[in-house]
């Protein structure tokens, strides 16, 4: 086996209940390469990582490693045999502490007891061996989804494996804990370990991936090296047409009458004395890294955070902070970053959590509208190009980014004055991204107010007409959309003086 085959999938086929997830693929990958893999969303990109990864048994065709022919029965044969994951759905026991979840299946052990320090101590090199600093008892309960990305990203490594499949790995990270991951995707390259990157970030792809193989529907369509490499090669490849970067129409309308007003709003250890306002059709976006307070802000306009103190109007309106219904009924709506513990119920249709938020509308004489509700679904599973075998397919059939897609039906459908969207794209794939960003546009033009909050600067500073920049729990800065360049805004997340002109 040369080193340019090292990974070998030959005719892998994986079928879930009578839908075919991956068909016949076959290619290689080579010894101590960055492999990316690209496709819309039901591609079978994650699926064929997890395969690889011993999660799913392939119902034909085989895989080879270093000239070895495999089969994984568990995630712990393909652990034995040196390969790792870093998923993209976190999974992780949420009441037991970081230490606990980093040992689980490997607790240590003194004189017959559980070592509490040497735990501590595994933990801590762990998490220092990605350059991160947390403390190893706090609960994974209490960590955001991005420093829980974080941790599984430390559990990976921390195997020492010979393969590692990044499934989205930057999806919920802020800018700089990006680049952090990619400098230790390049040492891991370094040191000759064999790395599979599955994301839609084509930058990421193209700054860390030797090769990108691009997938269709299940099928292997194709592998391209790196001089290859172009957006409009790989979008072609994946969907066959071209999808031009979004052009906002809301940005040419002047924005109507203040929407939102937001007075001295703090929250104790997340924010403090945070004062702005979004106007009718206007999009703003809010920055930060990771902590800085932009979702604890919007989970406290929601009325989700009971020790919120200041004041919030909609429409002349002072909403009672702490209170979800009062933030309801004055038409707020919430698109949270963590789709599956706060955007969806898992075991319930596509339908029915698309027609959640407006069951109010739906009801006539106390009897649900089922044709309504029918028909608005339908709307948006063409709009947002949502793939499931049917409006009825629970949404844990689903895979991440077409959940990501249900959630964002499902506040889109309700409208109302004031919409926050808390990373709307993550996970989402290029072509429905596009949709989401019309869509998002098309809500402002209506006259919506939205409060956008995302990791990926060039998304934010696209779509808003203002960017808030938050550090620390503060409000730093305002920038318009003239003045938002990626790195005018980073320096203000990071408290770095502008650039001298």
């Amino acid at each position: 086996m040369s080193d340019s085959e090292f990974i070998r999938f030959h005719g892998v086929t994986k079928v879930f209940g009578g839908v075919t997830a991956l068909s016949d693929v076959s290619f290689p990958i080579g010894r101590g390469e960055c492999h990316g893999l690209m496709g819309e969303n039901g591609a079978g990109k994650s699926t064929l990582g997890k395969v690889l990864a011993g999660i799913h048994k392939p119902d034909g065709g085989q895989l080879e490693i270093d000239g070895e022919r495999l089969v994984f029965s568990s995630p712990r044969d393909a652990q034995e045999a040196g390969v790792a994951m870093v998923h993209q759905e976190l999974a992780f026991c949420p009441d037991l502490s970081v230490a606990e979840n980093l040992c689980m299946g490997h607790y240590p052990r003194k004189n017959g007891l559980l070592d509490r320090a040497e735990m501590a101590r595994i933990a801590t090199n762990l998490l220092e061996g990605i350059g991160v600093e947390l403390d190893v008892w706090q609960p994974m309960r209490t960590l955001s989804t991005a420093q829980e990305q974080l941790v599984q990203i430390s559990a990976a490594v921390g195997t020492n494996p010979r393969i590692i499949v990044f499934d989205e790995p930057t999806s919920s990270l802020a800018e700089p804990d990006a680049q952090n991951l990619f400098k230790l995707i390049e040492n891991l390259k370094a040191r000759g370990i064999t790395t599979i990157y599955v994301s839609h970030r084509m930058p990421e792809l193209f700054r860390l991936c030797d090769k990108i193989s691009v997938l269709r529907d299940g099928h292997y369509v194709g592998t391209l090296a790196k001089g290859e490499m172009t957006h409009d090669a790989v979008v072609a490849m994946m969907i066959g047409r071209s999808v031009q970067d979004y052009l906002p129409a809301h940005h040419e309308r002047k924005p109507g009458e203040v929407v939102l007003r937001v007075k001295n709003l703090s929250s104790p250890g997340k924010f403090r004395d945070v004062n702005f306002e979004v106007r009718a059709g206007e999009i703003v976006g809010f920055a930060g890294l990771v902590g800085a307070g932009r979702s604890e802000i919007a989970q406290a306009i929601f009325g989700l955070d009971p020790r919120a103190r200041g004041t919030v109007e909609l429409g002349g309106q002072t909403i009672k902070l702490g209170s979800i219904k009062s933030s309801l009924a004055a038409g707020v709506g919430l698109v949270p970053e963590d789709r599956k513990r706060q955007g969806c119920v898992l075991g319930m249709s596509c339908r029915s959590n698309i027609g959640m938020a407006i069951l109010d509308r739906l009801r006539r004489f106390g009897i649900l509208n089922h044709q309504g509700e029918k028909k608005i679904s339908e709307d948006y599973f063409a709009k947002l190009r949502v793939k499931a075998a049917s409006l009825e397919a629970p949404v844990n059939s689903l895979i991440g980014g077409n959940q990501q897609k249900v959630v964002l039906a499902k506040w889109l459908a309700r409208g109302g004055k004031f919409l926050i969207v808390d990373e709307p794209t993550r996970g989402v794939d290029v072509g429905a991204k596009a949709a989401i960003h019309a869509l998002i546009d098309e809500l402002a033009q209506q006259g919506l107010a939205v409060m956008l909050i995302s990791s990926e600067l060039p998304e934010l500073i696209n779509l808003s007409s203002r960017v808030m920049v938050m550090r620390e729990g503060d409000l730093v800065g305002e920038l318009s959309n003239a003045e938002a360049s990626q790195d005018a805004v980073l320096r203000l997340m990071a408290g770095v003086a502008p650039a001298a002109a």
